[in-house]
């Protein structure tokens, strides 16, 4: 593997997406690397965030 490119994650590491905000930003973020875009509506983030950690 490239020294630049992170380990993707096995299929049995679970995903645990987090919220936060930046300004009038909302991000969803996953400790596996997965990043959503930036949401002004927290419940649209919310939603990919949840939709993030159904993943397998």
């Amino acid at each position: 593997m490239p020294e630049n490119e992170s380990p993707r994650p096995t299929p049995t590491t679970p995903h645990s997406p987090t919220v936060t905000e930046h300004g009038s930003f909302t991000h969803a973020h996953c400790p596996c690397g997965w990043r959503a875009p930036a949401r002004r509506s927290r419940d649209k983030a919310r939603t990919d965030a949840a939709s993030h950690a159904e993943r397998p």
